[in-house]
């Protein structure tokens, strides 16, 4: 059933496709200059009725945040912005038509717009790799993260009581493909993770971890420069990290990862940040692209579609400084770029010159683990402690909201005080309670065989004295 959407009479409608950085921000100042309009419709589409803060993704998967204390519900930060939760399943740009599937029901909703801002990001590139789509683990949204530090536990609980010491050494390697911002942070979490989980399994120790970040270039954190990857390397070594610099990982499968040039690696979680690519709705959309991602002007505009904007990930944002370069795709770029398209947009509506984009990095920043950071901020190093102070400083002040903030905050300081939880209770692959092996026998309705019933209340791993 398709449910078709037109706007209201004599009302412009502005919608947004995308909960990230770009298309939240743009939603936020949109709000700020349009809602109080009559005339003005703004809504977001989104596939989370959240917005993620995904500079503090790893550290989720390190145990060291909660969850829900990194999001934010996009209708708390939007009063006056609709928000619709669905997919996105077409753009129909001639006809300035967007078609989406809301998450909680089966129907198609299509919406028509006066103007749209393409803000749907990117998405994990796995290159075809042989095992890769069905084995490997991203870090790119918050089920990822919580699955990493699910699969941790779960492969810390086998591996304490497996007894092949093969098994038990690929249960307890862990590899992290990818040396720039998210390999790097991630392999530190995870390493310190790992290590102080340690204590609470008797039967393991030190000497039987692995701890591995593969790299295809020649330093770690080449965005940094050669000095600080070169401190992060050294940093992450003397903490038991092994670096594979010059080379990929090539296939995966239950029980190995391999590596170009070398021999098989027992290994069962391989986590993979090595590249991502432009959401694939974008490749069928009648405009200009640069390396899969859409080309705009100095104003945030798709050339020859005057309504159509885009930001973000999934944007070729051309750098008016620097003829023929583009802006990073960092969420510091996109914060700006949605504060610009929503000036655009409005200057659009009521006839006004557009404003040109233009964004110098202020700083880029890294958590390398055990209160240690990396930093470079207007052009000067800064590393270790101080690096890491600024790192949570600076997050801490762009995580939206008051509430968050202090739960943030509060969570840094219990962990400063307390191990990390080793409870598994974000299993993502397993429904063990629906493991009941008597679920599909006995259905004849023998309502009197009270062991039966009794059967089906235990899960299957649970054993009676």
């Amino acid at each position: 059933m398709i449910i078709r959407l037109t706007r209201r009479p004599r009302k412009k409608r502005i919608v947004i496709l995308g909960g990230g950085f770009g298309g939240v921000y743009a939603a936020m100042h949109l709000e700020k200059l349009l809602a109080r309009q009559g005339a003005v419709e703004i809504s977001l589409v989104s596939r989370d009725n959240f917005f993620l803060f995904t500079p503090m993704l790893h550290e989720i998967a390190a145990s060291d945040l909660e969850i829900t204390n990194i999001v934010n519900p996009l209708r708390k930060l939007l009063r006056k912005v609709e928000v619709l939760v669905g997919d996105v399943n077409q753009i129909d740009l001639p006809n300035k038509r967007v078609s989406i599937s809301p998450g909680y029901c089966k129907r198609s909703l299509q919406i028509d717009y006066d103007h749209v801002v393409i803000a749907l990001g990117s998405v994990t590139n796995f290159y075809d790799l042989p095992g890769f789509s069905e084995l490997a683990l991203a870090m790119k949204s918050l089920p990822d993260a919580i699955q990493l530090r699910a699969q941790i536990i779960r492969h810390l609980e086998e591996a304490n009581s497996e007894c092949n010491s093969t098994d038990r050494q690929s249960l307890l390697t862990f590899i992290v493909a990818g040396g720039g911002f998210a390999g790097v942070e991630t392999v530190a979490a995870l390493n310190d993770f790992v290590r102080e989980a340690l204590p609470f399994y008797p039967n393991l120790s030190e000497g039987m971890l692995r701890v591995m970040l593969v790299h295809s270039g020649p330093v770690i954190l080449p965005e940094l420069g050669e000095s600080l990857g070169r401190y992060t390397q050294k940093a992450l070594g003397e903490r038991g990290v092994e670096i594979r610099l010059n080379t990929r990982v090539k296939s995966m499968t239950e029980d190995n990862v391999c590596l170009a040039h070398d021999v098989p690696i027992p290994c069962r979680t391989l986590v993979w940040t090595a590249g991502t690519v432009p959401s694939p709705l974008i490749s069928p959309l009648p405009c200009a692209k640069e390396r899969g991602r859409i080309v705009v002007n100095q104003f945030l505009q798709v050339p020859d579609w005057p309504d159509v904007w885009a930001v973000g990930d999934c944007t070729f944002v051309p750098d008016i400084r620097n003829p023929g370069k583009s802006h990073p795709p960092t969420a510091q770029h996109a914060i700006r770029e949605g504060k610009i398209v929503a000036q655009n947009i409005a200057a659009a509506l009521s006839g006004r010159p557009l404003a040109s984009f233009s964004f110098k990095t202020i700083g880029l920043l890294a958590s390398i683990g055990r209160r240690t950071g990396v930093a470079r901020i207007f052009g000067f190093n800064f590393s270790g402690f101080f690096a890491w102070w600024m790192w949570r400083t600076i997050y801490l002040s762009k995580l939206p909201g008051l509430d968050k903030k202090v739960r943030v905050a509060f969570d840094w300081t219990l962990d400063l005080i307390f191990p990390k939880d080793v409870c598994a209770v974000h299993d993502l692959d397993r429904r063990r309670d629906l493991h009941w092996p008597d679920r599909a026998r006995n259905t004849s309705g023998n309502n009197g065989d009270h062991e039966t019933t009794a059967r089906r209340l235990i899960p299957a791993h649970a054993k009676m004295a």
